[in-house]
């Protein structure tokens, strides 16, 4: 529809608009035609028109707040309705109120926003609350207290970020906060028992290795090389059970038990230096001994090889001391000799067992009369044609003559 359908001008230059309720007049344009008039305030309708248009792609993309959606219909409802416009005011007015249950349902949302968002706040808080619990009800033996508090310092900052970002009402604020102070009283007060436990701990640690290390000192000089070295391996798992002083303290007292135990021990690895010489004279010896024995190998002649060890046996132990890196490897040799011939003496033994002889020759003996018999079997059975019985006897005629054969062989090492 044209402007001139919805106003007109007067004579003297005054503009009307037609609306529902009759006509009304907008405005003066003297001085110019009826067209210019009617245009002018056509333009002014169309700015009008303009922002309800704004204002519904704003509301429908949800960029505006439920107050701003309903300051913004109050706002152009009142002024179509003083429009100086001329156009369809009362179709603009329609749309404007076609807003309204707009304006209605931002509200809603905006009220269902705020609820979720403080049901959001609370179970935010309890999770510290719950999170702050469980650090302060963990075992006192398993606390690892700097990571603890510090999480615990960073529980109550996120506490007041969440505070300044949404207040919750004040029962459920107050509740949920006595908890979360209660729980970082708690971990307090377990924190300052556990380290007031910890110094009086460490008091008594360091009175006893104060203890432990005048001893170890009071030993640095000894000469009782073994009960010393025993004494001072029992210190040590005294030192370990003590506990732990102060760092600073026990790395003092360590450093003073270390230097009085290497004192000993090196004076321990002089005095057995002076004594290598001896020692590598009689390993020196004990080696031309095995060289004796174990050119005995392997053993032909037992009882000559038994009288020869024998003699060896003796002068080995006359010879002394070997040094301690040595004992094993030399000692290892001469027992390897000893082992070989207790083993030709036993396997002497065992050749010449009459007893076993005997059983030797009567397992023989058993055997070649069973395969005898199996023969004889075994022909009968062929003659009357009996299939199964021919392969049973087979079968064990097989088996025995194989067990034959290692009876022989037993029988043999007897010289039988």
């Amino acid at each position: 529809m044209t402007a001139e359908q919805w106003g007109r001008v007067d004579a003297d230059g005054t503009v009307w608009v037609r609306t529902a309720d009759g006509e009304r007049v907008v405005g003066q344009y003297p001085g110019a035609s009826p067209e210019e008039a009617l245009a002018y305030f056509a333009r002014k309708f169309d700015d009008l028109a303009a922002q309800v248009s704004l204002f519904e792609q704003r509301i429908a993309a949800g960029h505006v707040s439920a107050a701003e959606t309903d300051a913004g219909v109050v706002r152009l409802g009142a002024a179509i309705a003083d429009a100086h416009a001329v156009g369809d005011l009362a179709a603009l007015a329609a749309r404007v109120s076609a807003l309204e249950p707009l304006a209605q349902a931002r509200r809603a949302e905006a009220e269902e926003a705020r609820a979720k968002a403080r049901v959001e706040a609370v179970a935010q808080r309890a999770a510290l609350v719950d999170e702050a619990e469980a650090v302060a009800g963990t075992d006192v033996e398993r606390i690892p207290w700097k990571s603890s508090g510090d999480r615990l310092r960073e529980l109550f900052e996120e506490w007041r970020r969440l505070q300044r970002e949404a207040r919750l009402d004040k029962h459920t604020e107050d509740e949920l906060w006595k908890r979360f102070s209660h729980a970082r009283t708690a971990f307090d007060r377990k924190r300052r028992q556990h380290f007031g436990a910890l110094d009086e701990q460490r008091g008594q640690a360091k009175a006893v290795k104060e203890a432990l290390v005048a001893r170890a000192e009071e030993l640095s000089t000894s000469t009782d090389w073994a009960n010393t070295a025993a004494e001072y391996r029992d210190l040590m798992t005294q030192w370990k059970g003590a506990g732990r002083a102060a760092r600073k303290e026990d790395d003092a007292l360590w450093a003073r038990f270390r230097a009085a135990q290497d004192a000993f021990f090196a004076g321990r690895n002089a005095a057995a230096e002076s004594t290598d010489a001896e020692f590598r004279e009689n390993l020196a010896v004990k080696e031309a001994l095995l060289l004796r024995a174990e050119a005995l190998l392997p053993v032909t002649d037992v009882q000559g090889a038994r009288a020869v060890l024998r003699d060896i046996q003796e002068e080995w132990d006359a010879a002394g001391k070997v040094p301690r890196a040595d004992m094993g490897r030399i000692e290892a040799r001469l027992r390897a000799v000893e082992q070989s011939v207790r083993s030709a003496e036993e396997d002497r033994w065992a050749r010449s067992n009459p007893q076993a002889r005997a059983r030797a020759e009567d397992a023989v003996r058993q055997l070649e009369s069973g395969i005898a018999n199996l023969h004889a079997t075994l022909e009968k059975a062929r003659a009357a044609g009996r299939e199964k019985v021919v392969r049973d006897t087979e079968q064990a005629l097989a088996a025995r003559q194989e067990w034959l054969v290692e009876a022989r062989k037993a029988l043999a090492e007897f010289g039988g």
